[in-house]
């Protein structure tokens, strides 16, 4: 069986959103065919239950292998597919929102699709971003200047489509050839930063990221939880992909930067900078699963 898209969702603990997730899919993909094949990365709440119950989607169960390694899983598990959907639990689809990814992934060029994305409050959430640079390492974004923002702010940005460096994964569009030709996401990175890395790895690879205002959805945002661990895990990655960008000598420099960054966090009150700052410089502090424990600089 070939469908026109693999809708491929990676759960952990979404007992409270990934119903509404899945109840938005039929009306926003419109008269396209699709699968939808659910990861379920260990789920200690209600999910599973929640998930079994339905006849909508095929629920694969999986111990905790991280979110890149499941969508890639729920990729392998999908039928033949001209492109690949990747949702996070916690958002929810705008009618017709795929077929509209679909029309602008046509495009001679264009590998991803980035839709409009809203907060739970109805307003802008600004999934846009530019690449990393050693000058975006502070996340400056109130100075509303790119050198110094990799978060795109300004509302004019969301109003015409056009390529951008990455958008946040929450809802993509991806061609299954461009997914197949990178191999998937990089399962190194466990949790953040991977769609940061694939966007990167298409672009060089000659397929662009594309952000459309024609479809829409809504991302709550958090919804497997954060804490500590999960900060450390996006700062570390972050550093991964700067010295990969750059190399090792420009990495050691981001890292330090990163070292001060979390600190002057840690001092203003963000408690979850404490442990980020030790991970920082003390490789085996560092959270097992990133694979980061036997080297100082992450890569």
């Amino acid at each position: 069986m070939s469908v026109n898209v693999a809708v491929a969702v990676v759960t952990y603990n979404s007992e409270d959103h990934v119903s509404a997730l899945l109840d938005s899919i039929p009306a926003a993909l419109g008269d396209l065919t699709a699968s939808i094949v659910v990861v379920d990365n260990g789920s200690t709440d209600d999910t599973l239950a929640i998930l079994d119950a339905r006849a909508d989607c095929t629920v694969v169960r999986s111990t905790n292998v991280g979110y890149a390694a499941g969508m890639n899983r729920a990729v392998r598990e999908s039928p033949e597919a001209r492109s690949i959907l990747i949702l996070n639990p916690d958002a929810t689809l705008d009618p017709d929102c795929v077929p509209r990814m679909l029309a602008v992934l046509d495009r001679p060029g264009v590998g991803i699709v980035a839709p409009r994305v809203r907060e739970d409050d109805g307003q802008l959430s600004p999934t846009l971003r530019r690449r990393p640079t050693f000058g975006r390492v502070g996340g400056m974004s109130f100075t509303g200047w790119p050198r110094f923002t990799e978060r795109i702010e300004d509302p004019r940005e969301y109003e015409t489509e056009h390529d951008v460096d990455w958008a946040v994964g929450a809802v993509l569009l991806v061609d299954a050839e461009c997914y197949e030709s990178l191999g998937g996401m990089d399962e190194s990175f466990f949790l953040y930063s991977e769609e940061t890395d694939f966007s990167l790895r298409a672009q060089e690879a000659g397929w662009a990221t594309r952000y459309t205002p024609d479809a829409g959805a809504l991302h709550v945002g958090g919804g497997s939880g954060e804490s500590a661990t999960t900060h450390m895990m996006k700062i570390l990655n972050r550093v991964r992909i700067y010295r990969r960008l750059t190399g090792p000598v420009r990495g050691w420099f981001y890292l330090w930067a990163s070292v001060l960054v979390e600190l002057r966090r840690a001092l203003l009150g963000r408690s979850e900078s404490w442990p980020t700052v030790r991970a920082l410089v003390k490789p085996s502090a560092r959270p097992a699963p990133l694979g980061l424990n036997g080297v100082f600089v992450p890569r």
